[in-house]
């Protein structure tokens, strides 16, 4: 033994060589003793247990090779402090008290360069820290501020969030109704501690008495709009705060604060930069923070929670306070807080790999209605997108969600469409410069209709694409979707919002439930067209389960066909339920309108031919259409013709349109009826050739 001590790594791998047959007995032994040396250096290292314990904190190797990795773990009261240590071997752990606090250090040893047995980092009260996702999540995407090297252009979080829930914790809200309508009642006392104590009446863990703080303070402190502008005016104090109903975020922070450690919860106030009112696009932040939240320690892990932002939100050019309580902002997951929160102290993200200041700045700006809302992501993840004559934003969402857009604050530059879980929007900025894009969003089930500001971009356009000219009435969104089948218009024909056509004719077609009405119009930038050319350029019929819009454009260029419906019981108007875009470039496309339909032409009538308004005169004309349930059909010019009923239902024949202006078609629906009923008309154009 003692020889082979002696011996180097190279006169070992010699040896071994020259003993072959024996080399599996001798790996054995070498992993043997590889263990007793371990052993040895613990032994060996008894004494100078805490000087090794403070060079463990930062990760030094000893002059006997040796490297040591610590894992502390805080108080119940204090953050991380190391005193002293006691080491057993390869791992001990020792209990020192200092001031009073019980601190536990555990130490774990392993020789240079080889794999520790259990790697432990500082936790910050974490402990453990697992994630079913790691696999997946690896340290890709992270910009290190101080080499600025960038691995790629992805944000890949250790603690990915996974879209279930925008909170740390596993909490349903529902359980805390009763102590939310107890907490926010309970009038301000004299001091915080009564306050405290009457707030906590009832409660029992930790994350009900940390509700009760929370829905107090953010429904009873004002955010202080005189202390923002005068640093003078404004305190910090809890007992101030309390006393005036008046704070501004240090104020929030410092009386949760306060109040926590009344309540033997552990909490931290944070500073740091933000993304709140006044913020622009593009700004950077440098020097001092511009705003204080909280962290609290529950069930042994970190937390996030900012109480001035739950409290409500000033307005634009922050001239007044509006309470409007914001449930985001408690317990809000580490990788969406950091979404408009950045601390100055990186290990307060709670998130590993940090992400850079940089990356913070550049973000797309997704604010908090953006998940309250149920969105989950966008793209792209800049907040500034550069664009040649096009760009394409979409978000994803966990339900059926309703958009708008503008561009400049004007709705007629993108084109936007539906989808069950988000939508996609194709913006045309109209000239080469930077353009504010704005989205808003919102729930189609609420009774409240007003939108809600979710994301802001802006656009560096390069080129403008002068093909495409949208209408000014753009109205979005466009082409099917879930929102038209919810108005009965279901299996359409034509999917894209966007169609071409080369002859200047098109047709869209859906399967209808029978208890809804239609009509539809077509517009465009063109020209000018009247209301009845608008009505006119297209024709509906409809059989039992299926409605068909004909569409025959007047001359070339882009169209935007609006189709409106309404339920028949329900009084009122019709809504705007489906919209498409149809272009045309054929020069040589010039359509007239269709017939004009009276009142009492039928919905369920079906016209095969002719479909053009205006004939030519001095003509034959062949008529076909479906008429169900009447007697007789004529067509009535200069002379009357009736109408033949073939065995398929549809009436046929044929009329001159010599010597008259016009045709129209009448029916009778009893065979004992005298009169008879117009139900179309068709103007009679110039000569013929």
């Amino acid at each position: 033994m003692a020889l082979l001590d002696c011996l180097s790594r190279t006169q070992k791998i010699i040896l071994a060589i020259l003993c072959f047959p024996l080399l599996p007995f001798y790996l054995c032994y070498v992993c043997c003793c590889s263990s007793d040396e371990d052993g040895g250096e613990a032994k060996a290292s008894q004494k100078g247990d805490l000087r090794r314990a403070e060079e463990a904190k930062n990760d030094a190797v000893d002059g006997h090779g040796v490297k040591v990795t610590v894992n502390i773990q805080p108080s119940p009261r204090t953050l991380p402090r190391s005193t002293a240590t006691q080491r057993e071997q390869t791992d001990k752990s020792v209990e020192c008290n200092v001031n009073g606090n019980r601190e536990v250090v555990t130490v774990e040893i392993h020789p240079k360069k080889r794999t520790a047995n259990l790697v432990k980092k500082f936790s910050f009260g974490k402990g453990k820290v697992t994630s079913r996702n790691e696999a997946v999540y690896e340290n890709e995407g992270y910009v290190n501020d101080q080499n600025g090297t960038k691995v790629s252009n992805a944000i890949l979080l250790a603690y990915p969030w996974d879209g279930s829930t925008l909170k740390s914790m596993r909490i349903d809200l529902n359980q805390f109704k009763q102590l939310d309508a107890y907490a926010s009642e309970v009038r301000a006392s004299s001091s915080v501690e009564v306050l405290v104590r009457d707030l906590l009446r009832g409660t029992s863990s930790d994350v009900e008495k940390l509700r009760a703080i929370w829905v107090w303070v953010t429904h009873h402190i004002a955010y202080d709009m005189e202390g923002y502008r005068n640093p003078n005016l404004r305190s910090a104090s809890p007992d101030d705060v309390l006393r005036t109903g008046r704070a501004v975020c240090a104020g929030y922070s410092s009386l949760v604060q306060r109040m926590c450690s009344l309540a033997g919860i552990e909490c931290k106030e944070l500073s740091g930069y933000s993304k709140g009112a006044g913020y622009k696009l593009g700004n950077r932040f440098r020097g001092e923070s511009d705003h204080a939240w909280n962290a609290v320690r529950l069930a042994g892990s970190w937390h996030l929670l900012d109480a001035t932002w739950g409290a409500g939100h000033v307005t634009d050019n922050v001239s007044q306070f509006e309470f409007k309580y914001n449930e985001f902002y408690f317990l809000t997951h580490p990788a969406l807080f950091v979404g408009d929160h950045f601390p100055l102290e990186g290990q307060w993200q709670l998130l590993r790999p940090q992400i850079s200041l940089k990356q913070f700045e550049d973000a797309a700006f997704r604010k908090s209605c953006f998940y309250n809302s149920g969105l989950l992501s966008s793209q792209p993840e800049s907040w500034l997108i550069h664009s040649d004559q096009k760009t394409t934003i979409t978000i994803k969402s966990s339900s059926p969600t309703l958009f708008m857009q503008t561009l400049n604050d004007k709705e007629n530059h993108g084109i936007l469409t539906l989808k069950p879980d988000g939508m996609m929007l194709d913006v045309y900025p109209p000239e080469i410069g930077k353009h504010s894009l704005k989205i808003y969003c919102r729930d189609p089930d609420s009774t409240e209709k007003m939108y809600n500001s979710a994301l802001h971009y802006e656009i560096q356009c390069k080129a403008v694409d002068r093909g495409l000219n949208l209408p000014e009435d753009l109205k979005n969104p466009m082409g099917p979707s879930w929102m038209s089948e919810r108005s009965g218009l279901c299996d359409p024909s034509q999917r894209d919002s966007l169609v071409h056509t080369a002859d200047g004719r098109c047709s869209f077609s859906f399967r209808v439930d029978s208890h809804w009405e239609f009509l539809s119009m077509l517009s465009t930038e063109v020209f000018r067209m009247t209301d009845d050319e608008q009505r006119r350029h297209t024709f509906m019929s409809r059989t039992v389960d299926r409605v068909k819009f004909q569409v025959q454009i007047p001359r070339p260029g882009l169209y935007q066909l609006c189709i409106y419906g309404k339920e028949r019981t329900m009084a009122g108007s019709f809504s705007n339920v489906c919209n498409y875009l149809i272009s045309c470039t054929n020069p040589k496309v010039s359509w007239p309108v269709f017939p004009l339909k009276y009142t009492t032409w039928q919905e369920h009538y079906e016209l095969v031919e002719p479909l053009s308004g205006v004939l030519p005169a001095n003509r034959t004309i062949r008529f076909k259409m479906r008429v169900p349930g009447v007697s007789q059909v004529s067509v009535q010019g200069k002379a009357t013709q009736d109408l033949c009923l073939d065995t398929d239902g549809f009436w046929n024949g044929c009329c001159s349109t010599a010597g008259c202006l016009d045709l129209s078609v009448m029916i009778r629906e009893n065979p004992n009826d005298l009169t008879r009923s117009f139900i179309l008309n068709y103007q009679v154009g110039g000569k013929s050739d």
